[in-house]
């Protein structure tokens, strides 16, 4: 399971390089991007298409080789293979049949995104892509509204500002966003804000490339997530990015993914319901 570039080329680490040249055969989902990338570093191994629409076929004669011997590699597209992209039932034919399967770790646009996000980075569920029609999506996001921790989903650039707009919807207007795209390439940005301003950006700016969402737990899970050492830490920061106090609480806040008040009553040591002094 070798994990490739989610943008920059550079982050192929050479691990990955030489388990792709050692290797009888390569099993991509686009065996045409997946060229450009073995052009790139010179490895002349052989590819096989190996996608959600062979994958059932295919893994029985994979199999036959696996057990002969023979040493595979699956690729994704691009970052960590299985993360929405096909090999699941690959991996676990290889599992029941005692066949050896091994990581070859590296991109991952999933823990990227969190890395970067701003956002209580643990725990979270990563949910993949949503369905396309609003109906199923929407359904899709109610079984994930009542978890108390951070969520993250790739988002489809041609239907950016409809899933932002049902992710509002669903799992609150207010709750915490980060978008990030185009993660590890030249014109890497994430954009910061509630999942209202997200969704509202979304419909009025172009946003080519891929996207990453992550959505910070709702407000009132999140206080239960952070101490009052994790609040006095994030206050400290800010004041020393040179925040006058009352705005550094604010930018605490932020960052903790709670709201100022909370983040007062932390700092007091008193209950969630505490007052803060205009």
């Amino acid at each position: 399971m070798v994990a490739t570039p989610i943008g920059n080329l550079g982050d192929l680490s050479p691990r990955a390089v030489e388990t792709l040249r050692a290797v009888r055969l390569i099993l991509a989902e686009d065996t045409r991007q997946v060229r450009k990338l073995l052009v790139h570093f010179g490895i002349p191994t052989p590819t096989q298409a190996f996608h959600e629409h062979n994958e059932g076929q295919a893994v029985p004669g994979l199999l036959v080789r696996l057990g002969s011997g023979e040493d595979l590699a699956l690729v994704s597209d691009a970052g960590t293979p299985l993360l929405s992209d096909p090999g699941f039932r690959l991996v676990r034919a290889c599992r029941e049949r005692g066949v050896e399967v091994l990581a070859v770790p590296g991109p991952s646009a999933v823990v990227a995104a969190v890395a970067v996000s701003g956002l209580p980075p643990y725990p979270f569920t990563f949910a993949g892509f949503l369905p396309p029609r609003q109906g199923a999506r929407e359904r899709a996001l109610e079984a994930f509204a009542g978890m108390p921790h951070t969520l993250v989903l790739f988002l489809s650039p041609h239907r950016l500002a409809e899933e932002l707009a049902s992710c509002a919807k669903v799992l609150g207007s207010v709750r915490e966003g980060a978008l990030t795209s185009e993660l590890s390439k030249v014109h890497e940005r994430c954009r910061r804000g509630t999942l209202a301003e997200l969704a509202t950006w979304a419909s009025t700016a172009p946003a080519p490339g891929e996207h990453t969402l992550v959505i910070g737990p709702p407000v009132a899970a999140a206080t239960t997530m952070v101490d009052r050492e994790t609040a006095e830490r994030a206050l400290g920061e800010a004041l020393k990015d040179g925040l006058a106090l009352g705005p550094a609480r604010q930018e605490a806040a932020r960052r903790l993914g709670i709201s100022r008040r909370q983040l007062y009553a932390l700092l007091q040591g008193a209950g969630p319901g505490s007052e803060e002094p205009c």
